[in-house]
């Protein structure tokens, strides 16, 4: 009996070091030679102080930046710590009130008809909660809005959306794509002294 359980004593400790320890650190160390920024977080710099990361959206609410898709990661939104969905199924009145009431809401903060056609990305929560992207479409809708907090003309900003339009992955894999908190930043570097 002590024979048996000290063999399985012996896997439990050389399993535990192998899959706890070792190759933990190789994969670690690994992705930190081969992508360095992705394996670091892909954080964004500004002044020298990491400000966000290039995956975790962020919740713009000022007129003169984009603002992102919506969160429902934790209880205000954009908690890195709680990445969900809202679980709310399409016929959901919850899911149909706030959505209602988010149209409404992009409407009004960029001067739009009654019957401007909103895109969903704007109106709904991805998967995870936290996807820092918008549509190329998304963006542009929000272009005039961001002109005037900023006093730029509105052909200067459209220009940047279209500068800061990431494509497909491999050329076919998704949708062309704008990274919200990389425009914002790439908004306050056009308008700085």
């Amino acid at each position: 009996m002590f024979k048996q359980i000290s063999k399985a004593a012996i896997i439990l400790i050389t399993f535990t070091i192998f899959l706890g320890i070792v190759y933990p650190l190789a994969v670690t160390g690994i992705s930190m030679l081969l992508f360095p920024t992705q394996a670091g977080g892909s954080l964004i710099y500004k002044d020298g102080q990491a400000v966000g990361s290039s995956l975790i959206g962020q919740n713009f609410s000022d007129p003169k930046y984009f603002h992102g898709r919506p969160s429902a990661a934790g209880a205000e939104g954009y908690d890195a710590t709680s990445s969900s969905g809202s679980n709310l199924g399409p016929t959901n009145k919850k899911l149909i009130d706030s959505v209602a009431e988010r149209v409404k809401t992009v409407r009004s903060d960029n001067d739009l008809r009654a019957d401007a056609l909103i895109p969903a990305d704007l109106v709904t929560a991805s998967g995870s909660g936290l996807d820092p992207h918008i549509s190329p479409t998304s963006a542009l809708l929000q272009a005039g809005r961001v002109a005037r907090a900023r006093n730029l003309p509105e052909k200067q900003v459209r220009n940047l959306i279209e500068d800061n339009i990431e494509n497909r992955e491999l050329g076919f894999l998704g949708e062309p794509r704008v990274n919200v908190l990389k425009l914002n930043f790439a908004l306050d570097a056009l308008t700085m002294p």
